[in-house]
């Protein structure tokens, strides 16, 4: 019935267009009661829906009878001043009291409005409760997510990351692989392209490492442009291999305009003494010697610049 950013006054004035007789009433409980009131009151009496679709029928009096709700719509039954039915009766019994049964009958319709705007509002209400829960939970989730979560990329902030970092040593979980990766020449892609590109080539980064890393990895951005990653109970050569593999995707990536390349510096934590904050400090300055190479090697500087030479 669709709720989202729709003021509740206004759901309750237009939803009612969504109910029948059968979502407001138990049929079976309102023909029992019609059946009952048509034998004391000696009536026929036909119910349809607000288009004149017959919902019941008490007596014979209204066989083959097709009602024209516009032209007769005998008595409306409304709930919310909107018309879910239509109400028609015949007197099957002259002796009865005319004026009786036209009380009755309006008090009847009358008891039927009040229990059906009853049933209404409490379903309306409980719809909408939930919703409210529903959004609730998906914002705190969000919330949650957005303390871990660095927006761009979707790998752990710089304040989770390090808060992971703690957890492990803690822990004393060795060895442990320290992969810092840090993102050549972005400023580069910034000054020709803008934060669209560079905000581009950051996550088309974030992306490789996600899709070279396994489940057990920690991933973090700790810098605009640099990440971090550990890897819990690394096993020989296990850090070398991602660092591999990130540069190579990275060298291998196509885009028009932007030639990713990752400097990578690798370490490992093997003496729970260690923190893996000094570790990571440690992979850092292994990051930069790599750099230099990356940036000096044949083919770097042109693959580069392809995109600003295609504008």
């Amino acid at each position: 019935m669709g709720y989202d950013s729709i003021p509740y006054e206004k759901r309750i004035k237009e939803n009612i267009r969504n109910y029948s007789l059968s979502n407001l009433y138990d049929m079976e409980i309102v023909k029992k009661y019609f059946f009952n009131l048509g034998k004391v009151l000696g009536i026929n009496i036909l119910l349809t829906d607000r288009h004149g679709e017959k919902e019941m029928s008490v007596g014979d009096g209204f066989l083959g009878y097709h009602p024209d709700v516009v032209a007769e719509p005998g008595r409306k039954l409304r709930v919310r001043n909107h018309t879910v039915g239509h109400l028609y009766i015949k007197k099957q019994e002259t002796d009865k009291d005319e004026q009786l049964i036209h009380e009755m009958m309006d008090e009847t319709m009358a008891l039927l409005e009040k229990l059906g705007e009853e049933v209404y509002l409490r379903r309306e209400d409980s719809i909408y409760l939930e919703e409210l829960e529903r959004e609730l939970e998906d914002r705190n989730h969000k919330i949650s997510q957005n303390e871990k979560e660095d927006i761009l990329t979707g790998v752990y902030n710089k304040i989770y990351f390090e808060e992971k970092m703690k957890v492990i040593d803690r822990s004393e979980v060795v060895p442990v692989g320290v992969v810092d990766i840090n993102i050549n020449d972005w400023k580069y892609a910034n000054d020709h392209f803008g934060d669209d590109g560079s905000d581009k080539l950051i996550k088309i980064v974030a992306d490789i490492i996600k899709d070279e890393a396994r489940p057990e990895y920690v991933i973090g951005r700790v810098d605009g442009d640099v990440f971090g990653v550990l890897i819990p109970l690394a096993e020989d050569g296990e850090a070398e291999d991602l660092a591999a593999r990130v540069q190579e995707r990275c060298n291998t990536y196509e885009d028009a305009q932007l030639a990713p390349s990752v400097a990578v510096g690798v370490v490992y934590k093997t003496n729970i003494e260690e923190t893996l904050e000094d570790r990571l400090s440690d992979a850092e300055y292994e990051m930069f010697n790599n750099k230099f190479e990356v940036k000096n090697a044949p083919g770097y500087r042109e693959r580069l610049e392809k995109g600003v030479r295609r504008q």
